[in-house]
């Protein structure tokens, strides 16, 4: 474990937590010393991953995912069926521990739904009153879920599996009023086969008649005004807000992207939610193949669409290659062209600095070595007559 550890630069304690992370079985403390002298039990072999099972590890903030096979559904041949889990406990792994971080949270503004500061949290929208109900029923539901076979968990980082909304008003309208909800950092999952079915929890609100009192909006049914008395106001105005209902919904929804799917089970006030349970389970087994379907139609739809892109890419680059090539060219003919016309001019310039040479012959001695120079400083700004001196600067097309 140290020698491991030193190779990704962590402390042998960090590696041990991704091995757990990864469900990776590691040496137990005294192994080392066991195996020296015979007495260590024998290396146990690497699980196979579990459907929802982390598969890849990076340190710090890089970013990764996996390639996982398109889920599949559980086979209905009765030799193949998902064993059964046998719980001991009667509290689920997503919920222990979840009422105190919910409630260590704010409440939102309107309806009053919590929001906790922790992000990798079940996912449950609901309100300080309603959130033993809320975190009750989905322990049982998980539970029932693992029981015929479903694991309940936390959707795997690498998988990229996304939450989708969902209206939290038990009588939908059309416009949609701005909320700061919570909303959780990886949608909690349940999978039927290898087939992941995104789950969210969430207490209804309604639209009702209310009465601003004291910095608080109160039910118009519950409002009992105060006792009529010389000193005794009743100010406070009456309005329309979403107030909780304390009856819960459960959405389940296809989290894959293009795999458009949700169904949802609303309690109502001569139905406790909880009754629902079994109904549920098995409507979210008989609904995976449907959202197997979608997930793989999805990707389909997904590669054509990269094939597409692909192929305008290449397009694009051809495109731009053909302008580049002739751009090459005709840069590479204007400075040819822009050569010949030098050493053309040159060529004049030197036939008379040739016959200006002659000329000097007839000067006296410093009016010759003024004109010499006047004559270097000439040819200095002219340049090389050279026409293989001034072909060497050329660039052809390819070389540009």
């Amino acid at each position: 474990m140290l020698k491991v550890a030193a190779r990704f630069e962590v402390s042998s304690s960090y590696m041990a937590r991704v091995c757990t992370f990864l469900n990776v079985p590691r040496p137990e403390r005294g192994y080392w010393a066991k195996l020296a002298v015979g007495k260590a039990h024998p290396k146990p072999s690497l699980p196979d991953a579990r459907p929802g099972d982390e598969l890849v590890w990076a340190r710090g903030d890089a970013q990764w995912g996996t390639r996982r096979l398109l889920p599949q559904p559980p086979s209905d041949r009765p030799n193949r069926r998902t064993q059964r889990i046998k719980r001991t406990n009667t509290e689920h792994a997503l919920v222990i521990g979840a009422k105190a971080l919910f409630e260590e949270g704010r409440a939102t503004y309107g309806v009053g739904y919590l929001k906790p500061r922790k992000k990798l949290l079940v996912d449950i929208l609901a309100t300080k009153t309603g959130l033993d109900k809320a975190l009750s029923f989905a322990n049982e539901l998980f539970l029932a879920l693992e029981e015929d076979g479903h694991r309940v968990v936390l959707a795997p980082h690498g998988e990229h599996l996304t939450r989708s909304d969902f209206d939290a008003r038990e009588v939908a309208r059309k416009d949609k009023s701005y909320s700061d909800r919570w909303s959780p950092g990886r949608c909690t999952v349940v999978y039927v086969g290898t087939v992941a079915i995104g789950l969210t929890i969430f207490e209804m609100s309604e639209e009702v008649e209310v009465k601003y009192v004291n910095g608080e909006y109160v039910r118009l049914s519950e409002y009992v005004p105060p006792k009529r008395g010389r000193y005794v106001s009743d100010h406070g105005w009456t309005s329309k807000q979403d107030l909780p209902t304390g009856r819960l919904c459960l959405q389940a929804y296809s989290p894959y992207w293009r795999a458009e799917w949700s169904r949802q089970w609303r309690e109502k006030p001569s139905r406790d939610i909880t009754a629902l349970i079994p109904v549920i389970v098995k409507e979210l087994r008989q609904s995976s193949p449907e959202v197997a379907r979608l997930a793989a139609e999805g990707e389909r739809l997904a590669k054509l669409e990269h094939q597409r892109w692909e192929a305008q890419r290449e397009q694009w680059r051809r495109e731009e290659a053909e302008k580049r090539t002739a751009k090459a060219l005709k840069d590479s003919t204007e400075e040819l062209l822009q050569i010949t016309d030098g050493w053309a001019q040159a060529r004049r310039l030197a036939e008379f600095f040739s016959d200006a040479e002659l000329r000097l012959k007839d000067l006296g001695t410093e009016e010759q070595n003024k004109m010499r120079e006047r004559l270097r400083r000439a040819q200095e700004l002219v340049g090389s007559v050279d026409a293989l001196e001034r072909f060497r600067l050329w660039k052809a097309p390819e070389e540009r």
